[in-house]
């Protein structure tokens, strides 16, 4: 079978990277693109790279236009989703890149978004350790689903494993995050603008207030066993460093009182040794950015240091592939029932 798919946003970055992703898909035909601005344009005027889809016009996103199709992704600045999600019942599947969907918590929706807080979707994270078992459980027949945020997914990933197993404590956590800017979208934004960070590396959100926090947050509540969000206490801190794609995320918590080193090593082997887009690199091996680039891989590196009492974890991801478009395709896959690598790739680009 063939599903019919639409792309929303599809002048932006993620949805560009969506694009990407499924002109290479055996079992998809990209119908319609849709965009706001920019409706009526070629895509080609906005996604030159995407050679195989130039045949195609940009058309106005509308309920009208999306509606019809099997598969309907939504690529849209964060609170715009929602205005069209209900009006798009008939679709089988839809899958949100924006965060509309993605909190279970209507507070920390208002703490951090703010406007109409909608429904949470089941959390497009298939390797995300959860009580009993994995993500992918809760993805496989849903009908629609929230593509993570590229920070949150990263520091979850990087650390459920302790959470889930106990082996961290999760009121002690602190990430500090080099993103690239994609991540912040396609809009022209002065402080992304290549004079202001080349040769620089510049933090923004400091001090709790990023939004990928609650997220982070509901992620690990979910992993561990009788943990309240009360007991997640993270210390975030993102810096936009220069480089077009890619997060290197670095991860610590300090360790359990009576936990051994090979306890630790064994709760990341036993939640990622069979997966095949995160993989825990061997001990005393760390990786790059450019390691994933273009990949929906997770790599991650661990080290215990006992003169901190601490567990680091570095986790390097290209954010746009296994930090949404990637992730968005991966639990596509799942939901319809497909093998779960379909048109993604472990293999990064160099140099």
């Amino acid at each position: 079978m063939t599903y019919s798919v639409a792309v929303s946003g599809a002048s932006g970055y993620a949805g560009g990277e969506i694009l990407r992703l499924l002109a290479a898909h055996p079992d998809v035909e990209i119908r319609t693109v849709t965009a706001h601005s920019n409706a009526g344009q070629p895509l080609a005027e906005h996604q030159p790279h995407l050679r195989s889809l130039a045949h195609l016009t940009l058309q106005d996103t509308t309920p009208e236009t999306l509606a019809g199709h099997d598969v309907v992704f939504l690529a849209l600045p964060h609170g715009q989703s929602g205005q069209y999600t209900a009006a798009l019942g008939d679709v089988p599947l839809v899958i949100d890149a924006g965060a509309d969907h993605r909190l279970t918590s209507a507070s920390a929706w208002d703490a951090f978004y703010g406007g109409a807080f909608h429904e949470p979707w089941a959390y497009g994270v298939p390797e995300l350790p959860v009580a009993g078992g994995r993500q992918r459980e809760r993805i496989a027949g849903a009908t629609r689903i929230a593509a993570p945020g590229c920070n949150a997914s990263t520091v979850a990933l990087s650390l459920a494993p302790g959470v889930a197993s106990g082996v961290i404590d999760p009121g002690d956590i602190v990430s500090v995050l080099a993103v690239g800017p994609s991540g912040a979208g396609k809009s022209a934004k002065t402080h992304l603008l290549a004079s202001e960070i080349l040769g620089s590396a510049n933090p923004y959100a400091v001090g709790g207030s990023h939004r990928h926090i609650p997220e982070i947050r509901q992620a690990l509540v979910a992993a561990g066993s009788g943990i309240a969000e009360a007991d997640v206490r993270l210390s975030f801190t993102p810096v936009i460093v220069p480089m077009a794609r890619g997060i290197l995320a670095t991860s610590s918590a300090r360790i359990a009182p009576g936990v051994s080193d090979a306890e630790i090593r064994q709760a990341w082997e036993a939640a990622y040794g069979e997966e095949l887009f995160v993989q825990l690199l061997p001990e005393g091996q760390f990786p790059r950015t450019a390691d994933v680039l273009g990949a929906n891989t997770a790599l991650l590196g661990l080290a215990i240091d006992r003169s901190a009492d601490r567990v680091i974890v570095v986790a390097a991801v290209d954010n746009l592939v296994k930090g949404t478009a990637g992730a968005a395709v991966q639990s596509m896959n799942i939901a319809l029932g497909l093998p779960e690598a379909t048109g993604l790739t472990v293999n990064g680009v160099a140099p």
